[in-house]
């Protein structure tokens, strides 16, 4: 048996999700899913549609973006994948899109305002979009440095990727991750969702005001830490 095939089979479930949540076109988009045990992630191959993708089509990758398994070229973002995978250790799955609303805000270079309990329920700050990448990193590794771009928008807004599972790159899409892949594409619809609603909030009121801190707090401890109290708990 395939040592692969547990991750294999998991990314596969998450991509799949992404044309069922209306969250991709024709081959846009990619998930993956890491073992950190054996040091590898799955990615779905690059450029194939997804009414055609199969198991045994999903590519293993090092955090080295060397492959280890499979015939296909890996997605053309694995090295983003990588690149957060070594940096941020607590982070199971990725998710990549080009979801409307959330590429949307990307492409007009702003962070997502947090105005609503729906925003707040799943985490406190707005959702932050990264400054377009510069001409010499364009020019460079791109995909690599599109990780570097990332991690340095968290670090100049002293974010957390435990507590903001979802980033915005100026005039290009969005990426989310968690806890494995399934929640990274949990996070995705999220992000999109909380983009739409943004968007129709400031298009009924263009000075809707952002939604108060005790609100913020109120929704999103209900949901998470040692209080939590939302949903059947274990």
């Amino acid at each position: 048996m395939n040592q692969y095939n547990q991750i294999k089979s998991q990314c596969f479930e998450a991509n799949m999700q992404l044309p069922e949540l209306n969250l991709v076109v024709y081959t846009f988009g990619n998930v993956s899913a890491v073992d950190r045990d054996k040091g590898v992630f799955a990615i779905k191959p690059s450029g194939v549609p997804y009414a055609s993708l199969k198991v045994e089509d999903i590519v293993v990758v090092d955090f080295d973006n060397k492959v280890v398994d499979g015939k296909m070229r890996p997605s053309s973002d694995t090295k983003t994948h990588a690149f957060l995978y070594k940096h941020w250790e607590n982070i199971g799955g990725i998710c990549h899109t080009h979801s409307t609303y959330a590429v949307s805000w990307a492409q007009a270079q702003m962070d997502i305002p947090i105005f609503g309990t729906t925003h707040a329920d799943h985490l406190t700050a707005d959702i932050p979009c990264a400054a377009p990448m510069a001409d010499s990193l364009i020019q460079g590794d791109y995909e690599h440095n599109t990780g570097q771009q990332i991690l340095d928008c968290f670090e100049k807004k002293g974010l957390s990727p435990e507590e903001v599972e979802m980033v915005l790159i100026g005039n290009h899409g969005p990426f989310a991750w968690g806890k494995d892949a399934s929640k990274a594409v949990y996070n995705s619809k999220v992000l999109e969702e909380i983009a739409r609603m943004a968007y129709l909030t400031l298009q009924i009121n263009p000075k809707a005001p952002r939604l108060k801190e005790s609100l913020i707090r109120k929704h999103y401890e209900r949901k998470h830490g040692k209080d939590a109290y939302y949903g059947q708990g274990c």
